[in-house]
């Protein structure tokens, strides 16, 4: 079977990972797919650090603000629509690039997993959320550790999303999340990529990035974003975003402003450190670090090289 070849771009957030994709897209004749689980939600643009018209640089891009943020949306729904996308942009002759910074995402689509669909999900799932609000987390965690042990510690105890999900594919199917985990792996991908990541060696200047990129987000209308989000909607969606649930305590008249914006710098460099212990599991990524280089074109020079062999196949 002749594969899809496929450029992927990925790094935590503020890492330059947008900027490269687009010149990648610009150099080898390509479409950027976003690989993203938060910037395909509409409405949300400052906060997701969407790429602007500008910054788009006339190269065409998918998978971006197009879901309702009450509508549920998950990795499943992402793999289905981003197969898609890949086939449209390969049946005109054009190279796919998927950026972003979504590693479950980017994954599962590269490596074809394959998603238990059933229709008594939501009502399993509300089942779970029922008893999770009459007996708390712990009750469901030690659940979960009675029919899936491996899976169980890999999972915080805390982690109600994940604790939830896990047990609702065990009722659903009667097969436990390792067991699927084994069987959805077993289709062989259809594509190829090349995993071109980017950071930054010294940690630090990643986190100066988020600082600056958290400030200019405020600058260019942030908050005014947030409280008209909230208004429009009141759903779970803006419970997980970063840059809104941060900023609730002050439209709610409970934190200062500078309060708020120095959680938000906080949680958004943690959310770095989980996306680079992510992205670090993976060895196929060829990490290129900007602050080892004199300027920009000097990465790109060595990126261009990289994608330029992989293309031709060499």
């Amino acid at each position: 079977m002749k594969k899809t070849k496929i450029i992927v771009v990925v790094g935590p957030t503020a890492s330059g990972k947008t900027s490269l994709g687009i010149h990648l897209a610009q150099k080898f004749n390509g479409e950027v797919v976003s690989g993203d689980s938060m910037q395909i939600y509409k409405d949300m643009n400052i906060a997701t650090a969407k790429p602007t018209e500008e910054e788009m640089q006339g190269i065409k891009h998918h998978l971006i603000g197009f879901v309702n943020p009450e509508d549920e949306y998950s990795v499943a729904s992402f793999c289905g629509d981003a197969k898609k996308v890949v086939e449209d942009i390969v049946s005109r002759g054009k190279t796919p690039v998927l950026v972003g910074g979504t590693g479950l995402y980017i994954d599962s689509f590269i490596n074809n997993t394959e998603f238990f669909d059933n229709a008594n999900s939501k009502t399993v799932r509300d089942e779970l959320y029922k008893e999770l609000n009459e007996n708390g987390i712990e009750k469901l965690y030690n659940e979960l550790l009675s029919v899936d042990s491996e899976a169980a510690k890999k999972i915080h105890p805390n982690n109600e999303v994940r604790v939830i999900r896990a047990l609702e594919i065990y009722r659903l199917t009667g097969k436990n999340l390792t067991e699927q985990n084994k069987c959805s792996h077993e289709n062989e991908s259809p594509y190829e990529p090349l995993y071109i990541g980017i950071s930054y060696k010294d940690r630090e200047k990643l986190y100066e990035r988020i600082n600056k990129r958290v400030d200019l987000m405020c600058d260019t209308g942030l908050l005014e974003e947030t409280k008209e989000f909230y208004k429009k909607h009141p759903s779970q969606t803006a419970v997980n975003a970063i840059g809104y649930k941060e900023l609730k305590p002050y439209l709610d008249g409970e934190k200062t402003l500078e309060e708020c914006l120095e959680h938000l710098k906080q949680s958004t460099r943690r959310y770095a450190k989980r996306q680079l212990t992510w992205f670090n599991r993976n060895e196929k990524i060829n990490w290129f670090y900007p602050d080892l280089y004199n300027d920009t074109n000097e990465l790109y020079l060595k990126t261009d090289t990289l994608t330029e062999n992989f293309l031709k196949g060499e």
